[in-house]
């Protein structure tokens, strides 16, 4: 009895132990433990791409039925020699640098009139004008009176009054052989010569017979139109192809079927602002004086511009931001693509990048069949931007 009574003593005493251990954390329940499940596949293990394969060009299928009904041509890109025309329109002007001023340096008087109307041809050295002038008059009575003093030998400044009064003749302009004559017959001329500088036409004439002069006013204006420049206005965007030396034709509606040789003397610093064109000036040759002032002209000029890859011009589509031709891949099909487009010349465009020499584009119908691919949502690949 005792024992039974001891065997429960020592059972209570373990429960009660127990308890205080798990109330204080001694003895920890273990967590929990949730079942992995281990995914099996039947399929090999993936490898990894280390280059990307390059993309496909995308093509629009354009069946030989089809590329016979809608007129469908292809031209071979080549490299051909390109020459480019520009045309224009030219004035003629005479040259400035055969356009000469006549005037006086001294106050005078017109008593007569030798080149009396306006456009009247003159030679160098023929007259064109007498003038009276008291201040001449006394000058060249001045210049006698020291030639005789320097004759007798009366004075010795003698000569230094005649070297004197023959300077002062020169820079009013009075020829060697005015003087001369002068110093011959010993007597004063009431009226003076005016003598044409150069050989040409009067093109302007503000003298009048019996008017009064004084210095500087401009009597005479003498051009020589043996030669004649041709001014044209070139475009901005030709100027780059325009240089002095190159040759030039120049025809004129009153001589249909003559065609006359210039070259390009000289190109304008200054461009318009309104018409964004540049002056060019022309030389050229006026024989039997065809060409006159202020008569209008059309001008070619043809620049080569050597050997280049081109495309027939009719072949590209340009939407304004990008160049596009179809590349005939042969079976009917044709690529989209996008190319670099530079001078347009004879009806061919230059090709500057997107083109390799020998593959074919559509020549003809190329609208028709962007259309098509439109539809199909057929589009160009972009061109790598460096």
């Amino acid at each position: 009895m005792k024992r039974y009574f001891l065997i429960a003593i020592i059972v209570a005493a373990v429960a009660a132990l127990a308890l205080i251990s798990y109330k204080a954390g001694i003895i920890k329940t273990p967590e929990k433990i949730e079942p992995v499940e281990t995914a099996v596949s039947n399929e090999p293990p993936a490898t990894v791409q280390e280059t990307p394969s390059e993309e496909e060009a995308p093509t629009v299928e354009i069946t030989p039925e089809m590329q016979q009904r809608l007129g469908v041509k292809t031209e071979e890109a080549k490299v051909v020699p390109l020459r480019k025309v520009i045309r224009t329109v030219g004035r003629i002007e005479a040259d400035e640098r055969r356009v000469f001023a006549v005037t006086t340096k001294f106050e005078g008087w017109i008593e007569k009139l030798h080149a009396n109307y306006t456009g009247k041809f003159i030679r160098k050295g023929e007259p064109l004008a007498e003038l009276y002038s008291p201040e001449l008059l006394a000058t060249q009575e001045e210049f006698l009176v020291a030639l005789k003093w320097a004759q007798t030998g009366v004075s010795k400044d003698s000569e230094a009054l005649l070297e004197a009064a023959r300077r002062r003749l020169r820079l009013w302009d009075i020829s060697e052989a005015q003087i001369k004559r002068l110093e011959e017959t010993g007597e004063a001329m009431r009226t003076l010569k005016i003598y044409s500088p150069a050989s040409g036409y009067v093109v302007e004439k503000t003298a009048l017979q019996g008017a009064r002069v004084m210095p500087g006013d401009l009597l005479f204006t003498i051009a020589d139109l043996s030669t004649v420049w041709v001014m044209t206005d070139i475009y901005e965007y030709e100027l780059g192809f325009i240089k002095p030396g190159q040759e030039a034709e120049i025809s004129l509606s009153y001589l249909p079927g003559v065609r006359l040789l210039s070259k390009v003397d000289y190109v304008y610093p200054a461009l318009s602002a309104e018409t964004r064109t540049a002056k060019v000036r022309f030389d050229a040759p006026n024989r039997g004086l065809k060409l006159r002032p202020q008569m209008f002209t059309d001008v070619e000029v043809k620049v080569d511009l050597g050997k280049r890859l081109a495309v027939p011009e009719d072949a590209v589509i340009d939407t304004g931001e990008r160049q596009v031709v179809y590349v005939d891949k042969g079976e009917g099909y044709f690529e989209p693509r996008e190319i670099k487009t530079g001078i347009r010349a004879e009806g061919m465009r230059e090709v500057i990048a997107g083109l390799k020499p020998g593959e074919r584009v559509a020549s003809s119908a190329t609208f028709l069949i962007d259309s098509e691919a439109q539809l199909k949502g057929v589009k160009p690949l972009g061109m790598k931007r460096h």
